[in-house]
């Protein structure tokens, strides 16, 4: 049986246009469920705009890992260094701001590779753990974060545009 290759690398600028379009379809693939789409795409203007992504990827302090399987763009992550959450008492702790894989990849492994390959660029960077916030009714996220040992320390209500925020929960993992 062959096995899809996967690797991982460090985005840079000129990512920005394929960072922006891999948020843009996962976000609307998760959200649009339940969560009106004139909310949706209030976000998604803002948060994937060329000049935000730009900013972020010029700050040292913030990560993007971009995953391929074979060829193909599977996801991404992105990571804030030393950003400190209410709910945990913990100095040099790294904020997990996203973390997409595209639907077509699920089950294949890639979420879990992209994660480790996260996890690791965190600790080699002297971070001492990692949050996230992750919408309640996103099972799927919330079954993979707690299978890889983060603990729910508290709850936030993420603010999708002037008319809609969405309940998370704080998940934290410490190492």
């Amino acid at each position: 049986m062959l096995h899809k290759m996967i690797t991982i690398r460090k985005a840079t600028i000129e990512d920005c246009e394929l960072i922006a379009t891999i948020g843009k379809t996962t976000f609307l693939e998760t959200y649009l469920v339940n969560t009106p789409k004139a909310a949706v795409e209030a976000f998604i203007e803002k948060a994937f705009a060329m000049d935000t992504l730009t900013k972020e990827l010029r700050n040292p302090a913030i990560h993007y890992y971009i995953i391929y399987h074979s060829t193909k763009v599977a996801g991404y992550s992105k990571i804030e260094l030393n950003i400190p959450n209410q709910n945990i008492d913990a100095a040099q702790i790294t904020k997990l701001d996203r973390f997409y894989v595209l639907k077509e990849f699920h089950g294949q492994n890639v979420g879990a590779q992209l994660f480790n390959h996260t996890i690791v660029a965190s600790k080699k960077l002297q971070q001492h753990g990692i949050w996230l916030y992750v919408w309640i009714e996103n099972k799927r996220a919330i079954n993979f974060y707690t299978k890889n040992n983060f603990k729910v320390v508290g709850y936030y209500d993420f603010v999708l545009s002037e008319t809609r925020s969405n309940p998370n929960d704080v998940l934290y993992l410490e190492y």
